[in-house]
């Protein structure tokens, strides 16, 4: 399932029903696990490790060395999960021992056309990065994010679950869990209704997480009361707590 014209390095390990197209180079440090694919002309280098079932597409550079100035080749890693799509011209960058030491890639992800996901970032699961999405360095993305085309997050930011992005959105602070943003710099627009109904929550949560964003975001309150109040909630609506730890959790600020 190799192509003769891939170049496999000595030091690479792949397992069983491992598919590498032609051109494609696997350094050394690479660990790719059972039924993945890799297509033609992708460059994937080591330390690196791929979980089974993914599928890296053409001309995808995954597992190179950040650009960052502080970084003068010490062994980080990338570490990515398993079942995901990385589309075509990905560019996905190891870490740094400034952070973490390693950039991090969950589960059942899907990373389209061109995005680009800086040192250090750490992704959750089932989110969606739509094509030239660009993450600097230090970014977390929790779980069923969806950002649209052209979303720009600067390093340090923190995207909350089930949050979501316009398109051409420039964000510039956290976005907590549940909230839609757009526009550059990014404003809190409203929840993510559709996205949580697509997943199963249901119309009283919803419900309750719309009254929650009004008091956030429509009252002219402090955070610090808004946060109170959203506190005497939880017993109703115990899914607030996600929402609550987002903000709670901040260290650039919320989008507001």
């Amino acid at each position: 399932m190799i192509h003769p014209q891939a170049i496999v390095e000595p030091g690479a390990k792949l397992s069983d029903g491992v598919r590498v197209g032609p051109w494609s180079y696997i350094g050394d440090g690479v660990e790719i696990d059972r039924d993945c694919t890799i297509e033609s002309h992708v460059v994937i280098k080591g330390p690196t490790r791929i979980g089974a079932g993914t599928h890296i597409y053409q001309f995808s550079s995954v597992g190179e060395a950040t650009p960052d100035l502080k970084y003068r080749n010490e062994p980080t890693k990338l570490l990515i999960g398993e079942r995901n799509t990385i589309r075509e011209n990905v560019t996905i960058h190891r870490g740094t021992i400034q952070d973490r030491g390693e950039t991090v890639i969950g589960d059942d992800n899907l990373i389209m056309a061109y995005a680009h996901i800086g040192h250090d970032s750490v992704i959750g699961n089932h989110t969606i990065l739509v094509n030239n999405v660009a993450l600097a360095g230090h970014v977390v993305i929790g779980d069923w994010a969806i950002l649209s085309g052209y979303t720009l997050v600067h390093q340090f930011c923190r995207i909350g679950a089930h949050s979501f992005s316009g398109m051409q959105t420039a964000i510039g602070k956290d976005v907590p869990a549940f909230i839609t943003v757009s526009g550059s710099p990014a404003e809190a627009k409203t929840i993510n209704s559709e996205g949580l109904r697509r997943r199963g929550f249901s119309d009283d949560v919803i419900s309750q997480l719309r009254r929650a964003f009004k008091i956030l975001y429509r009252q002219n309150l402090t955070l610090d009361i808004a946060l109170q109040r959203l506190d005497t909630m939880l017993k109703e609506t115990p899914e607030l707590k996600v929402l609550i730890d987002s903000i709670r959790s901040s260290e650039r600020g919320i989008v507001r």
